[in-house]
């Protein structure tokens, strides 16, 4: 199982580099006239996706690990993003402390010129002993060569488990500041939020381990995630 993961974690990190190096990609195609909401807002789904890989931690000590890995379609109105999908993986950690029974989650990436730190918080509870419900909020701080950013989010997931699967959807909605950085008077920020909707499944085939593939929607562009976990 330690090896598949470290497989998983090796493909990420071979897609990042090979992908378009985001923070170079930005530098090329920004100007005073771009649409910096518009690549703000892809920016914030593509980190907010990562927020369902978390939900069923095991209670501390234990701790659950894991990598995942995004890929995002940029929006029409994004005249700043070349490629026809942004990929971003993240490695994130997650235990729960058990007293109050809330997850205590980390996150991090620093591939594709993009470089982040993040965590937050989540919380699970059970109906009818049938249905899950996770809800979390996160944070992370973000940077390329050209700009920073900050990302906050919030999400709800319903899940129910039938065998070695873990069938769900959710509904998040992300929020983030941007400012360029480098480009002299013609600097500039943005805030700006974006909800999205998304339906994937859990597998978990042995005990400690788990993968999950997912599909995300929001209003102007769509994306899709995946990746593996182990709990120990």
């Amino acid at each position: 199982m330690k090896k598949i993961l470290a497989l998983f974690a090796v493909l990420c990190v071979a897609t990042a580099t090979y992908a378009t190096n985001m923070g170079d990609d930005f530098y090329n195609h920004y100007s005073p006239s771009s649409n910096l909401a518009a690549y703000n807002r892809d920016l914030n789904s593509l980190i907010g996706v990562a927020d369902f890989h978390t939900g069923r931690a095991a209670n501390f000590p234990a701790i659950s690990i894991g990598a995942s890995i995004g890929v995002f379609k940029p929006s029409g109105d994004n005249d700043i993003s070349s490629d026809s999908y942004t990929v971003l993986p993240f490695i994130i950690a997650e235990t729960k402390i058990p007293v109050i029974n809330v997850g205590v989650a980390v996150r991090g990436t620093s591939m594709s010129g993009y470089r982040s730190i993040g965590g937050g918080l989540t919380y699970q509870m059970d109906i009818l002993e049938i249905v899950n419900l996770s809800f979390g909020a996160f944070y992370d701080n973000g940077r390329t060569d050209y700009y920073t950013s900050d990302h906050y989010s919030a999400s709800a997931i319903a899940s129910t488990t039938i065998l070695a699967l873990t069938p769900y959807a959710g509904v998040g909605y992300d929020y983030g500041k941007l400012a360029t950085r480098g480009f002299g008077t013609n600097n500039r920020d943005t805030s700006d939020g974006q909800a999205r909707a998304m339906v994937g499944v859990k597998i978990h085939p042995f005990p400690l381990f788990s993968g999950f593939v997912a599909y995300t929607v929001t209003k102007d562009n769509h994306g899709f995630t995946g990746g593996l976990g182990l709990s120990f």
